[in-house]
């Protein structure tokens, strides 16, 4: 599995307003997320090292009440366990990886439907 096409993998619900395809090595979660606009991730922490990575879109992300507003280009960092939320003032495309591997989004991925 060296190369992707998260163009042609099936497309799921993370949560409501977030979608996307998922690939997952034996270390880390990799994810091409979509967020409609308005779309409020709330406060929450899990054992995850996280990168999310904006490619499109203002994503408001608060990371252990530090906020910061995320355009084109720009990244947020959460250590595991950090509480951490966002919010998606317009619709965005996000790049997320986890390590170590979301065996929460692996059952996800096998009970979606595609979308």
């Amino acid at each position: 599995m060296p190369f992707i096409d998260y163009n042609s993998r099936k497309k799921i619900k993370i949560w409501d307003g977030i979608y996307g395809a998922i690939a997952h090595s034996e270390k880390s979660t990799f994810c091409h997320f979509n967020i409609d606009n308005g779309t409020d991730l709330p406060e929450h922490s899990h054992m995850h090292e996280q990168w999310c990575h904006v490619l499109e879109g203002e994503l408001e992300f608060t990371i252990d009440r530090d906020v910061k507003i995320l355009t084109s280009g720009m990244s947020a960092y959460i250590p595991s366990w950090a509480p951490h939320s966002a919010r998606a003032l317009t619709a965005c495309k996000v790049i997320d990886c986890f390590t170590p591997v979301r065996e929460d989004f692996k059952k996800l991925e096998e009970e979606a439907e595609m979308i």
